[in-house]
């Protein structure tokens, strides 16, 4: 799946699409989003499509009489189930370039079938029957509604099939066929600019409902972050910890992982707030990198960062907390409040079936343990429940 940002999409905005182009992350999406709205309305315009071309069945009795045994045929047996195939083909494959190609292809099919036909008859009614492909050129660009470049070849196509069927026929003299000419002529001109406009409306507006959509996104991506970290902040605790429960069964532990960084007010008092804010970014970015990805890190208050985790063990999460207590001293932080001490943090570890326990109890246990911690000279990490030092570091 493309991952589109919403700075590539005011760039895009900002460069335009002359040449009905997004860049290739923004056309993918386009694409997906162009698909399923064709794909949507196949069924619609295909049925009214058929019954409007089938109805023409009336116009082959009183025009073309003498061929109209052969127009059944090619109407009732052959363009009906051409398109009832083509509407499941892209009901099966939700793909942009198929769309267009069968959208030409019902459209050239369309032209071509009943003239090909015509050009057996000698009624004197051809230059009137002739006129009815007309209403083909009009669904193919209004209805089925494919991308620009598409309905240039299908109105080449169609064009080019229409004038050497009329040809054929040999019913018409030089000046009636010139007129042919220039009406169809005319007609896909008209036609094609049409399209040219609408695709560029239907991109535009595409513009700006993933501009919507992204933007909506990033609001609640910054409501649910912290600031100065980008650690998930105590208004999304709640959200999470629902999402944890829900989905977790009774037997799945759940751990809570509650961290203080070590004497931080002192590292305030010696080293200013400017670098204490770099300090908790630190050791927040190194918080991330030591968790895995099914864990979820909170900035819980000032110096205190949680990291909530389902289906681990507690030995488990021990283990990952004192993964991250290692990470945090090899950063090495200078603490000259400490003397030649680096930046610590002290760890309290809290872990319990999902059954038996609720985040809030679950807190109160990392929060104890972060306690006990603290108690045993920080830089250490305890385990809620277990009496005795825990893991401990001198």
């Amino acid at each position: 799946m493309s991952v589109v940002t919403l700075d590539q999409v005011d760039k895009q905005i900002a460069c335009g699409f002359r040449y009905l182009r997004f860049s290739p992350e923004i056309e993918a999406l386009f694409r997906r989003d162009y698909a399923a709205e064709r794909v949507r309305l196949a069924v619609i315009w295909g049925v009214i499509g058929v019954f409007i071309y089938d109805l023409v069945y009336f116009g082959d009795r009183t025009m073309l009489p003498d061929v109209f045994g052969a127009l059944l045929v090619v109407r009732f047996l052959v363009f009906t189930p051409f398109v009832i195939g083509c509407i499941l083909a892209v009901r099966r494959w939700k793909n942009a370039l198929l769309y267009d190609v069968l959208a030409v292809a019902i459209a050239v099919l369309g032209v071509t079938l009943p003239m090909a036909v015509a050009t057996n008859s000698t009624s004197a009614y051809l230059f009137v029957y002739q006129n009815g492909n007309s209403a083909a050129f009009l669904f193919f660009v209004i209805a089925l509604r494919p991308r620009f470049f598409a309905v240039l070849t299908g109105l080449v196509l169609m064009c080019g099939s229409h004038f050497t069927t009329t040809y054929l026929t040999g019913a018409f003299d030089d000046v009636t066929y010139s007129g042919i000419i220039t009406f169809y002529l005319t007609l896909s001109i008209f036609l094609a600019v049409s399209a040219y406009f609408l695709e560029q409306k239907d991109r535009q507006n595409f513009l700006n409902q993933l501009r919507g959509s992204l933007l909506c996104r990033q609001l609640e991506h910054n409501a649910e972050r912290d600031e100065l970290t980008g650690l998930l902040n105590r208004r999304s605790l709640a959200r999470i910890g629902d999402v944890l429960w829900s989905d977790a069964s009774g037997a799945t532990p759940i751990s809570a992982i509650l961290l203080d960084i070590d004497h931080f007010k002192r590292f305030n008092d010696f080293h200013g707030h400017i670098e204490g804010d770099a300090c908790i970014r630190a050791v927040s970015d190194c918080i991330g990198t030591a968790v895995d990805d099914a864990s979820s890190v909170f900035r819980f208050g000032g110096e205190e960062m949680l990291v909530l985790v389902a289906g681990r063990e507690p030995l488990q999460a021990l283990a990952m907390a004192e993964r991250i207590r290692t990470a945090i001293e090899a950063l090495g932080i200078a603490h000259r409040g400490l003397g030649d001490a680096c930046v610590t943090a002290s760890l309290g570890v809290a872990s319990a079936r999902a059954s038996e326990t609720t985040l809030e109890k679950l807190l109160q246990k990392a929060d104890d343990a972060l306690y006990e911690a603290k108690r045993m000279g920080r830089n250490t990490v305890a385990l809620a429940g277990v009496p005795g030092p825990g893991v401990q570091v001198a």
